[in-house]
């Protein structure tokens, strides 16, 4: 006869299955789900210190998964510190103050921002499969972009001579793909010829390549801030010294750069003229101008991270058109309008300066892969190609008005207004006005299956509560819900 404490222990269990549910109907890992709602058990005192979790067996049965994805979601909850794993006895409840979701006492700190700080190159803010809700990621869903045309354009790109297979690509890319950007761009930079385009392994390639050729250790760079996460560190690893620039709802700091300009005497400045990561912004032409006449005015290089072009409106300001490739360089890439699968960047140069970026890049890296570089040219040519960027244009548009109610709704205010794009830059508001540190929100959000793109991605020794979103995920309830528990004081938080 079953024992009193083993009918608890079933009752126990079967009331942990039951508080378990799966939303199918949300785009996303179903890890992630049961991450969340295991987290939230605990958080909520359901589950308490030593309760043991029904068997990975039972759990896939009644969820109707398999048994792998049971087994990935309660690692998963033991690397967070919410499970326990005993060998031959199953998976525990650990002590609630080894839990990250846990409710903390209003003194207790939490986890430093230090320890819990995320890198621009952390690995789960370029995968697609990390097993989190992907809030603040770079990249837009796939479905988003149509179904199949970019796989005709891969399977179009394969059928060329077996001989071509065996050697290198020419040391500028494709020439296919050059001519076709070259014709593109003729329409708004006069006398744009293929040889004035070097294409690459995606526009931080690009960037690396410039960093390379025309700066030398110790030299002064201005940066946006907040800006584009990896460059930064890309800098820095070139032994250059960032200069940043404030940038905020009205632009750049323009007095600011001339003064750095003038005194540090910058060799190059990174600009993002049209739909600015992270804030969604764009810059007016007066803006512009004004660029252009310091540029000239110091003798620095303009580098255009111009990699949103196609999708914001037409008639935006371009420093490369505005220029005529004096004193801008243009960079570019597909990574956007197509994918970040299809590694395609370029740069778009005066003659002398692309003879002199091909040899570094040869000297670096041999050629960059032609294969890419064909599918790229297969897909933009295609008629389909127009389509889908008009179509992408619509749906970011939509997102973004939906976006914008969804963070309000959460509690969060825009840093700017974007002005289209895939991002939004938004702040929590705190209900006490105190400050939060960002890097800790995170964390948070990582033990709930949500990954944030804090402040401190974007702004060097910044570790504010706002983060980037990318719009196509706002409407996941994952992300409301942890939101609006956050402003309800369910998590513990980091005061700093």
């Amino acid at each position: 006869m079953q024992s009193l404490t083993a009918r608890n222990t079933d009752l126990r269990i079967a009331r942990t299955l039951q508080a378990i549910v799966l939303d199918r109907s949300i785009r996303g890992s179903l890890v992630a789900q049961i991450v969340a709602a295991i987290e939230s058990l605990v958080s909520g005192g359901a589950l308490t210190a030593g309760e043991r979790m029904p068997s990975v067996r039972n759990i896939a049965r009644h969820l109707e998964v398999s048994t792998f994805t049971i087994v990935e979601a309660y690692e998963r909850l033991i690397a967070a510190g919410c499970l326990i794993s005993r060998r031959g006895s199953g998976y525990f409840v650990a002590r609630r103050d080894s839990t990250l979701g846990a409710r903390r006492p209003a003194n207790d700190p939490g986890i430093s921002s230090e320890s819990v700080s995320l890198s621009a190159l952390s690995p789960d803010l370029y995968m697609a499969n990390s097993g989190k809700v992907p809030a603040g990621v770079g990249w837009l869903p796939t479905q988003w972009y149509g179904d199949g045309w970019l796989r005709d354009a891969a399977r179009q790109a394969m059928r060329v001579h077996p001989d071509l297979l065996q050697g290198y690509g020419h040391s500028l890319g494709f020439f296919e793909l050059r001519a076709l950007l070259a014709r593109k761009w003729q329409q708004s930079i006069p006398g744009v010829e293929p040889d004035n385009i070097l294409l690459t392994r995606g526009a931080t390639h690009a960037f690396d390549l410039l960093l390379q050729a025309l700066t030398q250790p110790g030299d002064s760079v201005l940066v946006e801030d907040p800006g584009y996460p990896p460059l930064l560190a890309l800098i820095e690893h070139h032994g250059c010294v960032p200069i940043p620039v404030p940038r905020n709802s009205s632009g750049l700091n323009i007095d600011g750069l001339e003064k750095s300009a003038g005194e540090m005497a910058p060799k190059l400045a990174f600009i993002t003229t049209v739909l600015h990561n992270p804030l969604g912004t764009t810059l007016d032409a007066a803006q512009a101008h004004r660029l252009l006449k310091l540029a000239e005015q110091f003798d620095f290089w303009l580098v255009e991270d111009d990699i949103f072009r196609e999708l914001s409106v037409s008639g935006a300001p371009s420093l490369a058109a505005m220029d005529g490739l004096r004193r801008v360089i243009r960079v570019d890439s597909t990574s956007k309008t197509l994918s970040p699968f299809v590694r395609v960047g370029s740069i778009c140069a005066p003659d002398k300066l692309i003879v002199e970026l091909t040899r570094v890049k040869m000297v670096t890296g041999l050629t960059s892969s032609e294969l890419d570089e064909r599918v790229a040219y297969c897909a933009m040519a295609s008629g389909e190609y127009r389509r889908a960027v008009s179509r992408l244009q619509t749906r970011l548009e939509s997102s973004l008005t939906r976006g914008l109610e969804r963070l309000e709704a959460m509690g969060l205010m825009p840093l700017a207004q974007p002005q289209g794009g895939m991002f939004i830059a938004a702040s929590l508001v705190s209900a006490n006005g105190a400050p939060t540190s960002g890097n800790w929100i995170a964390q948070c959000a990582a033990a709930q299956g949500l990954l944030l793109a804090p402040a401190s991605l974007f702004s060097r020794n910044v570790d504010a509560p706002w983060f980037r979103f990318n719009v196509a995920h706002l409407d996941n309830p994952l992300l409301h819900r942890f939101f609006v528990r956050w402003q309800d004081g369910f998590f513990g938080k980091s005061e700093k």
